[in-house]
C-alpha cells in the first residue's frame, strides 16, 4: 500500500498557473506578487499590515527584533513547539523562560507568564489559539506564533488580526494549510513595527533619494528575508482556498474523534465556544509510544511527535525551564496522526486501524 505521510500540500492547476504567470514575467524576487500577497493576507485576517519574510523563523526573528527585545530581556514561551519559537528570542539576545502548558488546552497557560517577562510568544499549538485576553499581565510585547494557526478564529476575530497582540507571525511550509514553498509573514497593526519589519528583511536599508537616486544607508544590521514573487503567486493562489482547507481539516478531525473513540487514547484539545481550531496537526496521546509510532511506521503511517520540548535540547541547558509537569506528562505520549486536505476517507480509516493493532500489540 502506499504511504501516507503525516502531511502534505494541496497543489492545484491554478496554483501550478499562477507560479508559471510571475516566471513568465519581468519579476522573480520580491516585487508586485509579493505585495499582492501581503493585500491577500491584510483581508484574511483584519490586520493594518502584513509583511511577508522568507520563512516563518526568519518572521518571529524579525517580530522579535521589530519589538526591540534584546540583551536583559527575558521572553516566555511554550515549551511544545518547534525550537524556532524560543530561537527566534535567542537570535536577538534575549533569555527564553519557559512556561508549562494547561492540560486542558495543550497551550502555554497565560497565568503563569512570569512577571518579569519583556514578552511572550504565544504559540497557536496545532492550530487552537491561545486566549489572550486571559494573560494575567501583559508584557511589553506579545507576539502571536501562529505557524500552525492560519484560519483560526477567536472570539475577537481571526487569529492575524492582533486584537490582543502587537505581532502575529505565520509560517507557509508545505505541510502548513497555506504554502508558499517555504514562507512566512508577520501581521501588525502598528506602522512603526510595520517600517521596521520592512526594514529588516531587506539587510536594514533605508534609501537616501534626496542625496541620489542610488543612495541609502543601513542604520541597523538587518537580514536578506526577503520572500520572492514565483512564492508569494502560490501563497495568494492557495489563500483563496483557506477556507476549504480548514473546513476539510475540521471535518477530517471530527471524523477521527468519532473513529478513536472506543480507543485508549487521548484526543486533543477542542475549540472552546467562540473560537474556530485550524488544525494543522491532530495530536493523540497513547501509553508505550514507542511501540506504537513503530508499528505505524513500519506499516507506512507517516505518523510524527509534535514536539521534543525545546528545554530538553542541549542549546537551552542555559535557559530557564521551571517545573513543567504538564508538558513533560504530555510529552511522553505524543503522537500526531497524518491529517491534511487530500487525505482520504478509506486512508484516515487505515490510519486507526493501525494504530488500534499497535494498542492491541502494545504490552
Amino acid at each position: 500500500m502506499e504511504p501516507i505521510p503525516y502531511g502534505r500540500q494541496w497543489i492545484d492547476d491554478d496554483d501550478v498557473a499562477a507560479v508559471v504567470a510571475v516566471l513568465r514575467g519581468d519579476w522573480l524576487t520580491q516585487g508586485p506578487a509579493v505585495e499582492a500577497f501581503e493585500d491577500a493576507l491584510r483581508a484574511v485576517t483584519g490586520a493594518r499590515h502584513a509583511v511577508c519574510l522568507s520563512s516563518g523563523t526568519a518572521a518571529l526573528h524579525a517580530a522579535c527584533w521589530a519589538a526591540g527585545l534584546g540583551p536583559g530581556d527575558v521572553v516566555a514561551t511554550s515549551p511544545l513547539s518547534f525550537a524556532a519559537s524560543a530561537n527566534a528570542a535567542r537570535y536577538v539576545g534575549a533569555e527564553v523562560a519557559f512556561v508549562d502548558v494547561e492540560p486542558d488546552t495543550w497551550n502555554l497557560d497565560p497565568s503563569r507568564v512570569p512577571a518579569d517577562a519583556a514578552a511572550v510568544v504565544a504559540v497557536h499549538y496545532a492550530g487552537l489559539p491561545v486566549d489572550l485576553r486571559r494573560l494575567s499581565r501583559r508584557p511589553r510585547v506579545v507576539i502571536e506564533d501562529a505557524a500552525h494557526a492560519i484560519g483560526a478564529v477567536t472570539p475577537d476575530g481571526p487569529v492575524g488580526n492582533c486584537a490582543h497582540s502587537d505581532l502575529c507571525c505565520f509560517s507557509f511550509h508545505p505541510v502548513k494549510t497555506v504554502t508558499t514553498g517555504e514562507g512566512g509573514a508577520v501581521t501588525t497593526n502598528d506602522d512603526a513595527l510595520a517600517e521596521r519589519l520592512r526594514r529588516f528583511r531587506h539587510h536594514g536599508i533605508v534609501a537616501r533619494p534626496d542625496e541620489g537616486g542610488w543612495v541609502y544607508d543601513i542604520p541597523e544590521l538587518g537580514y536578506n528575508y526577503r520572500l520572492t514573487d514565483v512564492q508569494a503567486a502560490l501563497g495568494t493562489s492557495q489563500l483563496a482556498k483557506l477556507e476549504r482547507f480548514v473546513a476539510r481539516r475540521n471535518e477530517l478531525a471530527g471524523r477521527y474523534r468519532a473513529l478513536l473513540v472506543d480507543l485508549d487514547v487521548g484526543l486533543p484539545p477542542a475549540a472552546p465556544a467562540g473560537f474556530r481550531h485550524a488544525y494543522h496537526l491532530f495530536p493523540v496521546h497513547v501509553a508505550h509510544r514507542r511501540r506504537v509510532y513503530d508499528h505505524l511506521r513500519r506499516n507506512g503511517i507517516g505518523t510524527q511527535v509534535h514536539y521534543v520540548p525545546t528545554y530538553r535540547f542541549g542549546a537551552y541547558s542555559s535557559q530557564r525551564a521551571r517545573a513543567l509537569p504538564h508538558t513533560d506528562a504530555l510529552y511522553a505520549g505524543l503522537l500526531s496522526l497524518p491529517l491534511f486536505p487530500a487525505l482520504r476517507h478509506d486512508d484516515q480509516d487505515r490510519v486507526v486501524a493501525e494504530l488500534a493493532a499497535a494498542l492491541e500489540t502494545a504490552p
